[in-house]
């Protein structure tokens, strides 16, 4: 059974490429994505399933039911793209000025079109259902998996997978991470509030850009001496708006942050500190602070068993490519809504391009190896139908 989804989705190969083209040269930015949404709903249109639309928002919900009684297994693909100039030369860059697909969401979508297909024709040889779930807007706050999950999404789900190409991983191999595998994620604005005046009379002001400038030092302490050495936090100061004139003391300032962590205790550990030192800016320099802070993204948390139990089918399916363990990834992932409700499992893919040029994702000259659309249809196509076999 798995040998004859591997024939097919090689056969496949193609369409799943020209799929990824069109997509990218098309992108649309988080919950904005009208045209994406149709487009994978038509794709679906005379074949042998179950498409619900606007689920969650823009999500779209595809069953796949086997007619017979078994497991049900979520696998997820997101499909919005980023608000960057595309910089790369492709001959199918992006068309929509300022917008691309600069994460590899293109190629999650082109991937999961060509393999849900593929398990619709063959459903005759598997047990219980399989959900897919087309998600929009992974990449703005609140992101669209929370929207898809509050609608119902995981109702009668067992398990969920799913995969993300990496640029930064070797082309050729699938690679996983039990238990925490991505941080999660929060952002906060801060207005420091103190009293103008002229450059010649600071003794007649209460100068609110050597209170934020405090704030921003001070803050540096939180992850060195707040956190465990053991412990995975970040806090990013992306922006310090206390632009005026050279001789005016400024009565406010804003800064905004980003805060990582890798567990939701180190989370809740930074947004306490960032509080707490909020608050003391305000006794030691007699200004006002207003903090709005916006807990994000959960940490996002594989399932242990789930996980292993992903990694030993594929490598016990002897496949043409390699299964490797990795370790966590700095960045936060929407997936880890679906982790929260239920036991789960995202992998990451080699997508390193072949001509050596690598750039992180969200760059403008992001590139991927389109080889990596096969390995991940083959990859979540053999965890499909192992699952699903009726004997586990």
């Amino acid at each position: 059974m798995t040998q004859q989804l591997i024939e097919t989705l090689k056969a496949k190969e193609d369409k799943m490429i020209e799929i990824r083209r069109y997509i990218h040269q098309h992108p649309e930015l988080s919950f904005h994505e009208d045209e994406t949404a149709k487009y994978i709903a038509d794709f679906y249109k005379g074949k042998d399933v179950q498409v619900e639309t606007n689920f969650g928002g823009r999500g779209i919900k595809v069953t796949i039911d086997s007619g017979k009684p078994g497991k049900t297994l979520a696998i997820r693909a997101d499909f919005d793209a980023l608000p960057i100039t595309e910089d790369t030369g492709l001959p199918f860059a992006s068309q929509n000025e300022g917008v691309m697909h600069a994460c590899g969401h293109d190629a999650h979508t082109a991937y999961m079109l060509v393999l849900a297909e593929t398990l619709s024709e063959m459903k005759d040889a598997f047990t219980g259902k399989v959900i897919v779930i087309h998600q929009p807007a992974e990449e703005v706050p609140p992101g669209g998996a929370k929207g898809m999950v509050e609608a119902g999404i995981l109702e009668g789900v067992d398990n969920v997978v799913g995969v993300h190409v990496m640029s930064t991983m070797e082309t050729g191999s699938v690679y996983y991470h039990p238990g925490y595998v991505q941080t999660g994620r929060a952002f906060f604005k801060l207005k420091v509030i103190g009293k103008g005046g002229h450059g010649s009379s600071p003794h007649m002001a209460n100068d609110a850009i050597v209170a934020g400038s405090y704030f921003i030092t001070q803050l540096q302490t939180v992850v060195s001496r707040r956190l465990s050495p053991f412990e995975t936090g970040v806090v990013t100061i992306g922006s310090f708006d206390g632009k005026g004139q050279f001789n005016i003391i400024k009565d406010s300032i804003e800064v905004e942050g980003d805060v990582r962590g890798l567990t939701e205790d180190t989370k809740a550990t930074i947004e306490r500190e960032i509080k707490r030192l909020s608050k003391g800016l305000e006794e030691t320099f007699g200004v006002t602070c207003e903090l709005d802070y916006n807990d994000d993204y959960p940490a996002l948390y594989n399932d242990p068993e789930f996980t292993e139990y992903v990694a030993k089918t594929l490598k016990n399916a002897d496949l043409d490519f390699g299964v490797e363990s990795c370790e966590t990834q700095p960045p936060s992932e929407d997936f880890a809504y679906y982790a929260k409700e239920k036991p789960s499992a995202f992998i990451y893919t080699g997508a390193a391009p072949e001509d050596g040029k690598i750039y992180p994702h969200h760059h403008p000259k992001f590139k991927i190896s389109e080889k990596a659309l096969l390995i991940s249809a083959e990859a979540v196509g053999t965890v499909v139908l192992d699952y699903l076999k009726g004997e586990n």
